[in-house]
């Protein structure tokens, strides 16, 4: 239990704004990358043991992560996140592969340095605090080893940086869920370990509240140069909280990326359709490298190998590239519709019957079975072979 409440160091002492953090998520993808790795997963393959022999639950896994980084495993379940962080902290032999922490080996096939060496820390999915201590002694349980003034010094720094400094002396029973969260959080940092680690942190929170804790613990994680990785398969909780996400599916790493580049420059027809939502448009590849297809003709920013001239293709369009326009000659009914309080999301059909989604604005409000005008604006344009 003491090797899996260890964590990262802490500097400042107020949480960042919830204006700052936004603009802090829409500045990842042009910030400079000069840290060096804090971990670092080389062709990793783990397996179970099975009836029928092993069973490979995560095969050729590699990935870099820097120092004050925040990544996200996300998957569907039974894709191999959990057993990744299982791995990472230590619980888990690796068949083949190795993981580098801090640019030192911690495991491989037929080594594993212990998880209390590997200062690291955790987050448990049900934040796992212990009911006969305060919120103080919770989070001072991992300082066994500093002196009793040091230790009393770091639990108040950490009760401020959380906010919960009224409630020191409180019994965990007594606090809401995010307020729970917020201790679990404060005790993994405590430690000053060099990664942390959360396994669905927020699973247990209502939506809205998650949402807004998901911002609050990048502010803080990023106020202490906190390098961490979260297990999620909630893919708006990856984007609210990380710098980098990994997207598994049976057991493997399909891409590796910020979230901006999983959403607009996914590289398989499975990132596409797992991430955001949207149609894939069918288009024919002409001579010149271009697709023609009902809405426009298009020049992708890649195209995929061995295609050639008259092969059909699959354009994708988010619901965001079909932008309502009552003046546009370009048609397309109503085939339904999801009301989301800001906007609608219509299901549309083009005159020859393929579907596209539409993100409108809530103030437009059409009837099943309406033509609209629209109109499209695909400024990343990512294709794959039909």
């Amino acid at each position: 239990m003491q090797s899996d409440l260890m964590q990262i160091d802490l500097m400042q002492t107020d949480l960042m704004q919830s204006d700052l953090m936004q603009t802090d998520l829409m500045q990842r993808d042009s910030m400079p990358n000069q840290r060096l790795p804090a971990l670092e997963l080389n062709d990793l393959t783990l397996s179970y043991p099975g009836t029928r022999g092993p069973q490979v639950v995560l095969s050729g896994v590699s990935l870099s992560l820097n120092q004050g980084e925040i990544a996200c495993l996300l998957g569907p379940s039974g894709c191999g996140k959990t057993t990744a962080l299982r791995a990472i902290a230590g619980f888990h032999p690796l068949q083949s592969g190795s993981i580098r922490l801090l640019q030192q080996e911690v495991g491989r096939a037929g080594y594993q340095l212990a998880p209390e060496h590997r200062n690291m820390g955790m987050v448990f999915q049900d934040y796992a605090l212990f009911p006969h201590l305060s919120v103080a002694d919770n989070i001072g349980f991992g300082l066994y080893r500093r002196s009793k003034r040091e230790r009393e010094q770091r639990v108040a720094q950490m009760l401020e940086l959380v906010g919960l400094r009224e409630l020191a002396q409180s019994a965990p029973h007594q606090l809401s869920g995010g307020q729970q969260q917020r201790v679990a959080l404060a005790r993994a940092l405590a430690p000053q370990p060099a990664l942390l680690l959360m396994d669905e942190p927020f699973s247990n929170l209502d939506v809205t509240l998650r949402e807004r804790l998901a911002l609050e613990v990048r502010g803080l994680l990023k106020q202490t140069g906190t390098t961490a990785v979260i297990v999620t398969h909630d893919q708006l909780e990856a984007f609210a909280v990380a710098d980098r996400v990994a997207v598994l599916a049976e057991g493997r790493l399909q891409q590796w990326g910020t979230p901006m580049q999983l959403y607009h420059r996914p590289q398989n027809r499975f990132v596409a359709r797992f991430i955001g939502e949207g149609m894939m448009l069918q288009g024919e590849m002409s001579a010149d490298g271009k697709i023609s297809t009902e809405l426009g003709v298009f020049k992708p920013e890649s195209l995929p190998e061995g295609l050639n001239h008259g092969d059909v293709v699959d354009l994708l369009v988010r619901p965001d590239d079909i932008q309502h326009d009552d003046a546009s000659p370009l048609q397309a009914r109503v085939l339904a519709k999801a009301f989301r309080g800001a906007q609608f999301l219509y299901t549309l059909a083009l005159p020859s019957g393929q579907q596209l989604l539409s993100l409108v604005p809530s103030h437009h409000d059409h009837a099943i079975g309406e033509a609209i005008g629209i109109r499209l604006e695909l400024d990343h344009q990512v294709c794959f072979a039909a």
